[in-house]
C-alpha cells in the first residue's frame, strides 16, 4: 500500500513536471511566432523637438544618407541621478573633439525608456544647452528594456558611426577612439569592398560592414576578486550559455560599450528582436550571420554602484536566450536585408 502511494505521488510529480514543461515550451513557442514579423517593437517615428523654440525637427533614419561622422546613443531609465554625469563628460569630449577638428560633427540621443524620475528633465536640460542639433531626446512612453531603447536610437540616428554606450559612465567615452580606429583599420582592408578606401575617394565608412564591440574580459581576474558572488556567478553561466547559443567567439558580449558603422546598424538594428536582457547576444548572432567582422577592443571600465542586474534576471535572461534560439533555428524569424 505505502509503496503504491509513493508511487502515486511520484507519478503525479512527473505529470505535473511535463505539463509545466510543456506550458513553458508552448509560451515559448507562441511568444516566438508572435515576434517572427519583428512588429512588437515601438514602430511610432519619435518626435524631436527643440525645447527652444517648441518646433518639431525632421525625424531621420537609417536608410538616410548620414549627415554626421559619429552618433552616440543612450539609453536611459530612472537615470536621473547618473545620466548628468555622464552627459558632462561625454559632451566635453566631443566638444573638445570638434574645436581641434572641423569635419567633427556629432550627435548625443538620450532615449528615455519610460523613466519615472527626472530622468527626462534632465536630458531637455541637455537639449536646451546644446541645441537639438546636438543633442535629441527620444521618449519611448513606457518601459520596454534597453534593447529596444538601442534599438530606436539607432535607428533614428545621422552618424557614419553609431556607438552605443550605458548612461551610468561605466566606461570612459575616450576609449570610443579605441573601437574607431579599428572599425576605421578594418575598412581600409576592404571586408566589403576588395579594395582600400584610400583607393576610392567615394567610399565613405558609413558604407563599410563593421562592428567593435567594447570588452571588460582583460578585467575579468580582478571583477571576479571584488564583484559580489552573484554577478560573477551570472557572468560565468551566462558565458557557458552564450557559447551554446551562438558559437560566439566574443569573450564579453553584454559590455555596453559597442560601434557600428551605419551599414552594419542598418542590417543589425532592422532584424534584432529581443528587448532586454539579451539583445547583445542576438547582435553578436546577426553579425556572424551577415558576416560582418567584429573586433572586440579591450576598454576601461568600473562599475557603477545602482546596477539593475540582479538574481532576478536569470531567468528573463534564459526566456530570452530560448526565444532566440527558437525564433532562429526553427526558421521562425526570418532575417532581411
Amino acid at each position: 500500500m505505502g509503496g503504491a502511494v509513493i508511487w502515486t505521488a511520484f507519478e503525479v510529480l512527473f505529470i505535473v513536471a511535463i505539463m509545466l514543461a510543456f506550458g513553458v515550451v508552448s509560451a515559448m513557442v507562441l511568444e516566438t511566432f508572435r515576434r517572427r514579423f519583428n512588429h512588437n517593437h515601438v514602430e511610432a517615428p519619435p518626435v524631436f523637438e527643440d525645447p527652444n523654440s517648441l518646433n518639431q525637427v525632421p525625424c531621420p533614419h537609417i536608410f538616410d544618407s548620414a549627415e554626421k561622422y559619429i552618433s552616440l546613443i543612450v539609453p536611459a531609465y530612472n537615470e536621473e541621478n547618473r545620466l548628468a554625469g555622464t552627459l558632462d563628460e561625454t559632451l566635453n569630449y566631443l566638444q573638445q573633439r570638434a574645436a581641434k577638428d572641423k569635419s567633427f560633427t556629432y550627435e548625443v540621443i538620450i532615449v528615455d525608456d519610460g523613466s519615472a524620475d527626472g530622468t527626462t528633465r534632465v536630458a531637455f536640460d541637455y537639449v536646451k544647452r546644446y541645441l537639438v542639433e546636438n543633442v535629441r531626446v527620444i521618449l519611448l512612453g513606457r518601459n520596454h528594456g534597453k534593447g529596444e531603447a538601442i534599438r530606436k536610437g539607432m535607428l533614428h540616428s545621422r552618424g557614419e558611426i553609431l556607438l552605443m554606450l550605458d548612461a551610468d559612465g561605466a566606461t570612459k567615452v575616450t576609449d570610443l577612439e579605441k573601437l574607431e580606429n579599428q572599425i576605421i583599420a578594418v575598412a581600409r582592408k576592404g571586408h566589403e569592398f576588395g579594395q582600400s578606401i584610400a583607393s576610392d575617394s567615394t567610399l565613405r565608412i558609413a558604407d563599410v560592414l563593421v562592428a567593435a564591440i567594447g570588452s571588460r574580459a582583460h578585467l575579468e581576474e580582478q571583477a571576479l576578486a571584488t564583484r559580489k558572488w552573484y554577478r560573477n556567478f551570472l557572468m560565468k553561466g551566462f558565458h557557458v550559455v552564450v557559447m551554446l547559443a551562438v558559437g560566439s567567439g566574443i569573450r564579453d558580449t553584454q559590455c555596453g560599450f559597442k560601434m557600428f558603422t551605419r551599414a552594419a546598424a542598418r542590417k543589425l538594428f532592422t532584424n534584432i528582436r529581443l528587448k532586454r536582457w539579451c539583445f547583445d547576444v542576438e547582435l553578436v548572432y546577426l553579425c556572424n550571420t551577415f558576416h560582418i567582422p567584429m573586433v572586440e577592443i579591450s576598454v576601461n571600465w568600473s562599475e557603477i554602484p545602482g546596477s539593475k542586474i540582479n538574481m532576478a534576471s536569470i531567468p528573463n535572461m534564459l526566456w530570452e536566450m530560448g526565444l532566440m534560439s527558437l525564433g532562429y533555428r526553427s526558421g521562425i524569424w526570418k532575417i532581411y536585408g
